[in-house]
C-alpha cells in the first residue's frame, strides 16, 4: 500500500479550521482541504493537500492500492513539530488495516517542511517526496503581490525593515551630524543602535522584554507588593550611587596627591551601602510578604533582611577603617556584631520552623488517627 503523506509542519490546518488531525481518508481530507481553502485561500498548504488529493485520485484509477492523509505538527516548530507529526505518522499507521507493507510518498510546499522526512522515514519507507510549486506569471504584478506579502508579516517587518531603515538613515544623519559639527558622534549613535538591535534579536531580548512586561502587569494588577518593592528599592539604589559618588569626591577633595584605588572603592561603599542595604531589605520584605499571602512562607524566608543588615553592617566597618574613621577595636566589634546576627537568625527560624512543622505533623497525625477510631466505631 502506498500512504500518500500531506505534511503541514506548523498546522495550518488546525489552527485555522479546528480540524482534528490527522486527517486520513479521502473524504475527510477533501473536506480539510475545502475548509482551508475557505478559511485562507493564500495558504500554501492547501495547494499540498489537494495535490494529495490529485496523487490519489490518479493512482485509485489505476487499481493500485493506495490511502491518502494530512498530518501536522504545530507552531513551536523544530523539534517540537517534528515530533508532533512522527505521533501523527504512528496514529495514521495505526488506522490502516492492511496486511500489506506499507510505504510513503511525501507532499510539502518547502524545505522547511521537509525537514521531517527523516522522522517519518524512521517510522515507514519513503518511495519518495513531491514538492508543490504553485506556478505564477512572473511580471510586475506577481512581484508587487510577493513583496507586500513579505512586507505583512510581522516576523518579517522585524527582521528586515528595521536594520535597512537603520542603515538607510546613516547617510542623512551623517548630513545633519556635519551641518552640526558632529558627524562622529552621529555616527556612532546610528552604528550603536543597529548593533543593539542585532544584539537582541540574536539573544532573543525583545521576548524576554515582553515576558519581564507581561509578569509586571500582572503583579500590579494582581496587587503583588514585591513590584512596589522592587520600585523602592530601584529609587534607593539611585540614592545610593550617588551618596557614594559625594563620599567619593568628598575624599579625593581632603586627600592630597591620588587616591588609590581601594581607597576610592571604600568610599564608594561607605557612602552607599546604607541605602543598598534599605533597597535589600525592601525587596526581601516585599517578597516575604507575597509569600505569606500566598500561604507558601516558610521560616528560613525570614533570614534575608537579617542577613542584608548583617552584610552591611560588615562592608561598612570594613569601608570605614580603610578610610581611617574607625579604630580597628571597632572593626572587629561589627564584624563580629555582624557574623553573630546572621547566626543568631538563622538558628532561630531553623528551630522555629522545626517546631512548628513537628507541631503541624503531630495534629495532622492526630486528626487521623481520630478518623480512624471513628471509622472503626462504625
Amino acid at each position: 500500500m502506498l500512504l500518500v503523506l500531506c505534511v503541514d509542519l506548523d498546522d495550518d490546518l488546525g489552527r485555522k479550521t479546528g480540524f482534528t488531525t490527522p486527517v486520513i481518508g479521502r473524504d475527510p481530507v477533501e473536506e480539510a482541504a475545502i475548509a482551508l481553502a475557505t478559511e485562507d485561500p493564500e495558504d500554501s498548504d492547501v495547494n499540498v493537500i489537494f495535490q494529495g488529493l490529485h496523487v490519489y485520485d490518479d493512482l485509485d484509477e489505476r487499481d493500485e492500492s493506495v490511502e491518502v492523509a494530512v498530518v501536522t505538527g504545530n507552531e513551536d516548530g523544530d523539534v517540537a513539530a517534528n515530533r508532533e507529526v512522527g505521533d501523527e505518522v504512528d496514529t495514521v499507521l495505526a488506522s490502516l488495516s492492511t496486511a500489506e507493507d506499507v510505504t510513503a510518498l511525501v507532499i510539502t510546499d518547502g524545505a522547511q517542511d521537509e525537514s521531517v522526512i527523516p522522522v517519518i522515514r524512521s517510522r515507514v519507507p519513503i518511495d519518495g517526496v513531491r514538492r508543490v510549486v504553485v506556478r505564477q506569471a512572473q511580471n510586475l504584478e506577481s512581484m508587487y503581490y510577493t513583496i507586500k506579502q513579505v512586507l505583512d508579516d510581522p516576523e518579517t517587518r522585524g527582521t528586515v525593515l528595521i536594520p535597512l531603515g537603520i542603515l538607510l538613515l546613516i547617510y542623512p544623519l551623517a548630513l545633519i551630524g556635519s551641518a552640526l559639527e558632529m558627524p562622529g558622534f552621529v555616527l556612532g549613535t546610528t552604528s550603536a543602535l543597529l548593533g543593539l538591535y542585532l544584539i537582541s534579536r540574536g539573544l532573543g531580548l525583545g521576548d524576554r522584554l515582553d515576558t519581564a512586561v507581561e509578569r509586571a502587569r500582572r503583579s500590579l494588577y494582581a496587587g503583588r507588593t514585591t513590584l512596589l518593592a522592587y520600585v523602592v528599592a530601584a529609587a534607593l539604589f539611585v540614592l545610593g550611587g550617588v551618596s557614594g559618588t559625594n563620599e567619593l569626591e568628598t575624599i579625593q577633595e581632603s586627600t592630597a596627591g591620588e587616591v588609590s584605588a581601594p581607597v576610592m572603592l571604600a568610599a564608594l561603599v561607605y557612602g552607599s551601602i546604607q541605602w543598598l542595604a534599605a533597597a535589600g531589605v525592601t525587596t526581601s520584605l516585599g517578597q516575604i510578604t507575597d509569600e505569606y499571602i500566598a500561604g507558601s512562607l516558610e521560616w528560613r524566608y525570614l533570614n534575608a533582611p537579617f542577613y542584608v543588615v548583617s552584610i552591611a553592617l560588615v562592608l561598612r566597618a570594613v569601608s570605614a577603617f580603610f578610610l581611617d574613621k574607625v579604630e580597628i577595636s571597632y572593626l572587629a566589634t561589627a564584624l563580629t556584631a555582624g557574623t553573630l546576627l546572621g547566626i543568631a537568625s538563622t538558628l532561630a527560624f531553623a528551630v522555629l520552623e522545626s517546631r512548628y512543622t513537628d507541631s503541624d505533623a503531630e495534629r495532622e497525625a492526630d486528626a487521623d488517627a481520630e478518623g480512624r477510631r471513628q471509622t472503626d466505631s462504625a
